[in-house]
């Protein structure tokens, strides 16, 4: 299968990037500064789940990212409580996104947006029939937010909209 090289970016030799403990690196911090220790997000009973109904093959596929993706010419993310998002053009070439985040070593999302935003392996499975379609636009944010209020009340909804105007069959979160 052969890939749009100005639509897409395949990396075949990379150094990775060692994972993070986020748990633990985060009391470590909140302990190092002197505060409380980092209040958790607890849910609350089980979160909603509907089955897909359509095959892979005919289903179309929304794309929503936390690794602070934005298109070039769109702001950056800011590093401080970023409760905002972008919309990503799902036909964008891969050397026009950007990424900005504070809280995970960026620099392999860099050299590679699907490590993060896997939109290449999306189109890749698309042209190879594996998958229907990929709705017109993708959704990004900086993931990392403390505040669980704005999270709760002011992203999330924002987003479920967004993506259930354009009636995907899947919607698939990729967080960081």
């Amino acid at each position: 299968m052969a890939l749009d090289p100005s639509r897409s970016k395949v990396v075949t030799e990379a150094k990775l990037a060692e994972p993070v403990d986020y748990i633990a690196e985060t009391r470590a911090t909140y302990d190092s500064l002197g505060y409380p220790p980092y209040q958790w997000v607890k849910s609350e009973g089980q979160p909603p789940w509907t089955p897909v109904q359509t095959r892979l093959e005919e289903a179309s596929v929304a794309l929503i990212a936390s690794g602070g993706i934005y298109q070039r010419g769109q702001h950056a993310f800011h590093f401080k409580d970023d409760a905002s998002y972008r919309v990503i053009d799902t036909s964008v070439s891969c050397d026009d996104l950007r990424v900005t985040h504070f809280a995970y070593d960026v620099s392999d999302a860099r050299t590679d947006p699907n490590v993060v935003f896997p939109l290449g392996t999306l189109r890749a499975l698309v042209a190879e029939n594996s998958l229907g379609a990929i709705t017109p636009q993708a959704f990004t944010f900086m993931g990392g937010i403390y505040s669980a209020r704005k999270v709760r009340d002011e992203l999330a909804p924002a987003l479920v909209q967004r993506v259930a105007d354009q009636r995907p069959d899947i919607a698939l979160l990729v967080p960081v």
